[in-house]
């Protein structure tokens, strides 16, 4: 049997692909995006003004459709916060963000009163929008009421305040599907990889997680070993 061979090009040509769930990289530091996004399991990417600021990074709409440009050349998708001291101010904003690629830049909006009005008029001008800030299950009601695309609770800002924030979590998805609502539960502040496992087993499928938690998946010195032992018998088998 012959194979055409892959050149590293090919890729290119192939629509991403990754089943239902959608795993992003929360970080604004292109140094870790060169790093992971080529692991090929990340949807996207999400930024906001916090992690900008981290990352050194100017929080000006020209350099984030620069930054966008960067990720959507290997994600689906690009998430950038919208700033303004009013509705209409997060609205204009929102809109020059997404504009280069209206399919796969996501504006992010506070779930406040204020920016749940300028979600709505975003999403009635065809924008996608995430709903951020969230820190209790009711928030899904808002998120579905509107018809954002996403919703992100906080985890770990959750139990930093006391929450239980996975029964939190498990009560928003169930909410959502309750309500027949397309709303997508995005988990954010995960911070470590044993409450990733147990929020994707109750059925959540879409997380945003640190370079940190990312490189943990890959932890296993049961695998490495098994690795190695496959390199090993390959060299052998070579000679």
């Amino acid at each position: 049997v012959t194979t055409n061979p892959v050149v590293a090009t090919d890729y290119d040509r192939v629509p991403f692909k990754r089943g239902d769930c959608r795993f992003f990289l929360d970080t604004a530091s292109p140094k870790e995006w060169n790093e992971l996004l080529p692991l090929g399991i990340l949807h996207g990417v999400t930024t906001n003004p916090v992690l900008l600021e981290r990352a050194n990074q100017p929080c000006t709409i020209p350099h984030l459709h620069q930054l966008a440009s960067q990720v959507l050349l290997e994600t689906n998708e690009f998430m950038a916060q919208t700033w303004g001291s009013n509705s209409q101010e997060l609205y204009e904003n929102g809109m020059a963000l997404s504009l280069p690629d209206r399919d796969r830049i996501v504006v992010t909006v506070p779930v406040t009163s204020v920016g749940t009005a300028a979600a709505s008029m975003l999403i009635r001008s065809g924008v996608r929008v995430c709903l951020t800030a969230c820190y209790a299950s009711h928030q899904a009601l808002v998120a579905s009421g509107v018809g954002a695309e996403y919703l992100a609770p906080d985890l770990g800002r959750m139990a930093d305040a006391g929450k239980d924030g996975m029964a939190e979590c498990a009560q928003m998805n169930r909410i959502g599907k309750g309500l027949k609502s397309g709303t997508r539960i995005l988990v954010a502040s995960i911070r470590d990889v044993k409450s990733f496992e147990h929020l994707a087993a109750q059925g959540l499928d879409t997380f945003t997680f640190s370079p940190e938690i990312c490189r943990s998946l890959f932890v296993e010195k049961l695998t490495d070993d098994a690795a190695a032992d496959f390199e090993d018998a390959a060299r052998r088998g070579a000679r």
